[in-house]
């Protein structure tokens, strides 16, 4: 604020001046005292300055006793797991009501490092939809599998001070906090130094540990698993997120967690939301909408989503419909059976109305992260799998999340040690293929509960490191798809029998796409349509986004990384045979 634009501000609230934009006749949503009155809403210059009093104004919009209710913060995602560069995940979330989002780069800074975070905060600046960023505290994710950077003190230390740079993301090195080392300290100091928060990620961490963890600065969670998980990290000083994801959904699972002593540290998030989702469901209007359909108070939700979410991430400008706010703002006919955004304004202008963005967020060209694919030698053989026994160990896919199962298996095995697909059992191999540094590493472990039949389907969204990933029940097709991930840069394929049945190019970093939503909805939904007919996957699960997860060596309790077998709860590799 400049006092050049302080003095226009005042002169227009104390009706001197004539505002831009009056809404008419809205049943405005007061998030400060959960209630709603009717007014008229008046902007100046993209704030509101006001709605009492009659004052002139250049344009009048009629809302005709709709609610108007202030833009939703969705307060954790990755923008990267919609599989849309900024510009078109702000074209397609803007209609649902989100105005502002807190995103976490960590995604394509595990496949690019800096240049990553660059084309980030390049490719959001100036859009409709208002991206902050949190610099990703750890990446790699883990020191158990190779990502394409190592991202250090100094690194954070270079972005932390920029004005869209909130803080540090989230946090998942617990031991690294628990044991106070010092290459976790020192990023955690950078926060400390500039006041900025840091976001956790402590999936039943409790007790001791989360005293320990709290202790160390960390100030929100996304990753509850119980209600009483929930009450607990409330209790201690966090703020909690509600996650309505694609994989991951926890409102229904924490809302009985929630009260009105509570509701003050409560935030809505998607973290990980894939675009059919979106297109189908909603961003996170959604979680906010399961929420009051299931007992929350319609104001309380709406306030988490908007009023706490600035207040914890200290956007002192947004948040609330009231003098001097940003004029980022819905309309909505009801809020008692959920949230359909009917009009959005974003600073006071129009942005979105029945469910289609006006003007499109302009394009930014991702020069330095196209083209990440440096895969050394990969050949069939790679995909060998020789487990030494009959019995082995087995991912179990638990469906719903991304937490898996440690398993047991007796498996056939020919005279060479290899295994061999039983059609009578839902075992099937998996493999991930380091991609970042020519290393030439793969590693093969068996996964059960895909439900494939025959066939393959091979990814470059794994997370966190996001190496290739490929299940199959034969050399044959896994390869082919690996080696069609390599030919294109990246993005998702799938094979039968020597035949491609669809492939979804993501030339951005092997995570993201230029193509529109629809554009992409459409693809996925026929790559659906042939997992689904041609491959026989679960129908419980969804087979892309599940396999994106099998790699993701911080969630319990087998993952395999391009190093091996892994054992999250004992933080060890584990060899396959028992």
């Amino acid at each position: 604020m400049t006092k050049d634009k302080a003095h226009v501000l005042i002169e227009t609230a104390m009706g001197r001046m004539d505002a831009d934009l009056a809404i008419r006749n809205a049943m405005v949503v007061d998030v400060y005292s959960r209630t709603s009155f009717k007014a008229d809403v008046y902007i100046k210059d993209g704030i509101i300055i006001g709605f009492d009093g009659a004052r002139k104004a250049r344009e009048e919009y009629d809302a005709k006793g709709r609610y108007l209710i202030p833009g939703l913060i969705d307060a954790h995602c990755h923008i990267e797991s919609s599989h849309l560069s900024p510009a078109q995940f702000s074209d397609t979330v803007v209609p649902f009501g989100t105005t502002t989002v807190i995103a976490d780069p960590h995604e394509i800074c595990n496949v690019c490092g800096l240049d990553g975070m660059e084309y980030m905060l390049k490719a959001s600046e100036g859009i409709p939809l208002s991206v902050f960023l949190m610099f990703p505290s750890c990446v790699p994710a883990t020191p158990f599998e190779h990502a394409g950077a190592v991202l250090e003190a100094e690194d954070v230390r270079k972005y932390i001070e920029h004005p869209r740079v909130l803080g540090l993301g989230e946090m998942m090195n617990y031991p690294g906090v628990a044991s106070s080392d010092n290459a976790v300290l020192s990023k955690l100091e950078e926060a400390y130094r500039t006041g900025k928060n840091i976001d956790g990620h402590a999936p039943s961490i409790t007790g001791q540990g989360l005293d320990g963890y709290i202790a160390a600065g960390i100030t929100t969670d996304h990753e509850c698993e119980t209600p009483e998980e929930l009450q607990e990290k409330v209790r201690k000083g966090m703020y909690v997120m509600l996650r309505q994801g694609t994989a991951c959904r926890n409102v229904l699972q924490l809302l009985p967690g929630v009260n009105e002593g509570n509701w003050r540290r409560i935030l809505f998030c998607t973290d990980d939301r894939q675009p059919q989702t979106i297109k189908e469901e909603g961003a996170v209007n959604y979680g906010v909408s399961l929420a009051i359909q299931h007992g929350m108070d319609p104001f309380t939700a709406i306030a988490a989503a908007t009023l706490n979410a600035a207040e914890c991430y200290g956007l002192k400008d947004r948040g609330a419909i009231a003098p001097g706010k940003k004029a980022d703002f819905f309309l909505a006919s009801s809020i008692n059976d959920g949230i359909v955004p009917e009009a959005v304004f974003i600073d006071g202008k129009k942005a979105a109305e029945g469910g289609r963005i006006i003007a499109k967020a302009r394009h930014t060209e991702p020069l330095n992260v196209k083209g990440r694919m440096d895969v050394k030698d990969f050949s069939k053989e790679k995909l060998s799998y020789r487990p030494g026994s009959d019995h082995v160990r087995v991912i179990d896919i638990i469906p719903g999340g991304v937490v898996t199962g440690a398993g047991e298996a007796f498996i056939k095995r020919d005279k060479n040690g290899e295994w061999i697909h039983d059609s009578a059992e839902d075992i099937l191999k998996l493999a991930v293929i380091e991609r970042h540094h020519g290393t030439g590493n793969a590693a093969v472990a068996l996964i059960r509960g895909y439900g494939m039949r025959h066939g393959a389907v091979a990814t470059s969204i794994a997370h966190d490191s996001h190496n290739i990933i490929v299940i199959g029940d034969n050399d044959d097709d896994m390869a082919a798809a690996v080696e069609k991930l390599i030919s294109i840069g990246g993005g998702i394929t799938m094979f039968k029998d020597g035949k491609e049945l669809g492939t979804h190019v993501l030339e951005i970093a092997g995570l993201m796409t230029d193509d529109t939503a629809d554009e992409v909805v459409r693809c996925l939904e026929d790559m659906h349509k042939s997992a689904d007919e041609e491959l026989h996957v679960r129908k419980d699960i969804d087979p892309f986004m599940t396999l994106c997860f099998m790699a993701l060596p911080v969630i319990p309790s087998y993952k395999l990384t391009d190093c091996g077998l892994f054992d999250v709860r004992s933080f060890q590799f584990v060899d396959s045979a028992l």
